[in-house]
């Protein structure tokens, strides 16, 4: 009786990883071996203040839900310490904090990652981080929007200008 409701809690948790890979625009594993304790709660901190959903899960939990949503590339990756950074409104956020921590600890590794149902590998992982924010996407579109408007209206201030010089010089 105790193992069939052992199954089904774990059922469950393999429904609810399947719920957090389909909702995640990216996701980025990673083997966080050798941080110190101090150095995790910084790691989730970060991730924490840029939207991103970090867990330590059971790899074999993970690999099933992975394999039942027809990923089978991740079953290597999903050997030793491993965990998983849930990005949703950011989708460079989880590689960017990753590769920064990377750096900053030089302890971790990213193993993989899932861009929008894309298998993405380390080096794939490394270039998602190279993208900048959501923030500054949006406000690069805005100036590229606003540079036509801009232009627009300095050209009719310089014919506004022109004509005036030329009504004075009459």
């Amino acid at each position: 009786m105790a193992s069939q409701v052992i199954l089904e809690q774990k059922k469950q948790v393999v429904e609810d990883i399947k719920a957090k890979i389909q909702a995640a625009s990216s996701i980025v594993i990673v083997d966080y071996k050798g941080l110190t304790v101090k150095q995790d709660t910084e790691l989730r901190q970060k991730f924490r203040d840029s939207g991103v959903d970090y867990k330590v899960l059971k790899n074999r939990l993970v690999k099933i839900a992975f394999n039942e949503l027809g990923y089978t590339q991740f079953d290597s990756a999903l050997e030793g310490p491993s965990a998983i950074a849930f990005g949703s409104s950011d989708i460079a956020a989880p590689a960017r904090v990753v590769m920064d921590s990377i750096k900053a600890y030089n302890k971790m590794t990213a193993k993989c990652g899932l861009l929008e149902g894309e298998y993405l590998d380390e080096a794939g992982v490394k270039s998602l981080a190279q993208l900048p924010s959501r923030e500054v996407l949006l406000a690069k579109m805005l100036g590229s929007m606003l540079a036509p408007i801009s232009k627009l209206a300095y050209v009719l201030d310089a014919i506004k200008e022109q004509k005036g010089a030329t009504a004075v010089a009459e």
